[in-house]
């Protein structure tokens, strides 16, 4: 498993992440965990809102019936929505972690995000929740999650512990972080910038960039991989794959941990034989040609 460097810090991470949110609906949750551990994913990513707490809940319960020490794995949640809501209140942030900390069985996670930015986030209580949490020994490190670089210059003006992380919707058929830079000076529709330059920020402020629903196409219309809509992405997608010795879901893995910015996969797959298809996929580096042309392969133009 490749392994990068997570934020600014001294921890070594799985370049690949099990995402937990549909872990209520695994037929047999304790061997998901082990299939991941045993094929080096021993990163896992959960929030209090998958399943209604239901899915952190199970993977507790899960994780006693292995022989997987606490200490060897890394877990990571995230707070901030709730129903018709985002609250990164103080008293929501500490409650929230609290309530983790129950329904997973564990005295500390290793990360928490910020889920969907607040619009009414006050930095000062991020800061204080952040403090109490760190002093307690209950968090060890932190993160945001969908965030644009002046959201996050926001928090650092009060929070004092590093934001490690921004997890993000990224894959081939999402790519407008990609676009606008690739199109500067154009005025076309990928030249937009809709995310003030995040992936330049993220290299520039070394944040780990966490790519989720890194297979799903459009507003989680469904999967691309073998999907007769996107026929040519496929068909190209499958031909480099057999040259890797790979799936075409592999394939898209390496892909997004091709680029430069020091990104991880979150696979939020229950399947034990894809689990071990995309945590392969984390050895194979594609040259540039191959990059571009998957990328082009998607509907990409290069001006």
């Amino acid at each position: 498993m490749k392994k990068i460097q997570f934020g600014t810090s001294d921890l070594q991470v799985a370049s690949v992440i099990l995402g937990c949110m549909r872990m209520n609906g695994a037929e047999n949750p304790r061997e998901i965990i082990e299939t991941a551990y045993e094929n080096g994913i021993d990163f896992f990513d959960h929030a209090d809102i998958y399943g209604g707490g239901e899915c952190e809940t199970i993977f507790g319960k899960a994780l006693k019936e292995t022989s997987i020490k606490r200490e060897d794995i890394i877990i990571q949640t995230k707070c901030g929505i709730r129903k018709g809501m985002f609250d990164f209140s103080k008293e929501h942030i500490v409650g929230s972690v609290e309530n983790s900390l129950k329904r997973l069985d564990v005295e500390y996670v290793d990360a928490l995000l910020l889920h969907r930015p607040d619009t009414l986030v006050e930095p000062e209580e991020v800061a204080a929740a952040f403090d109490q949490l760190e002093a307690q020994g209950k968090v060890k490190y932190f993160g945001v999650s969908n965030q644009k670089p002046m959201q996050i210059d926001l928090l650092k003006k009060t929070v004092k512990q590093p934001l490690l992380v921004n997890q993000l919707q990224f894959g081939i058929k999402h790519t407008g972080m990609i676009d606008q830079g690739i199109h500067v000076n154009m005025t076309d529709e990928p030249s937009t910038d809709r995310d003030g330059s995040l992936l330049d920020y993220s290299r520039l402020n070394q944040m780990t960039i966490q790519a989720w629903s890194p297979y799903q196409y459009g507003f989680f219309e469904g999967v691309f991989i073998g999907n007769e809509k996107f026929s040519e992405l496929n068909s190209v997608l499958d031909r480099i794959a057999a040259n890797h010795n790979c799936t075409a879901t592999g394939l898209a893995t390496a892909w997004i941990l091709r680029h430069p910015a020091n990104m991880q996969v979150i696979a939020g797959s229950m399947n034990k034989e894809r689990i071990k298809e995309i945590a392969k996929a984390s050895e194979i580096v594609l040259n540039r040609e191959e990059w571009y042309e998957i990328y082009c392969a998607a509907g990409n133009i290069l001006p």
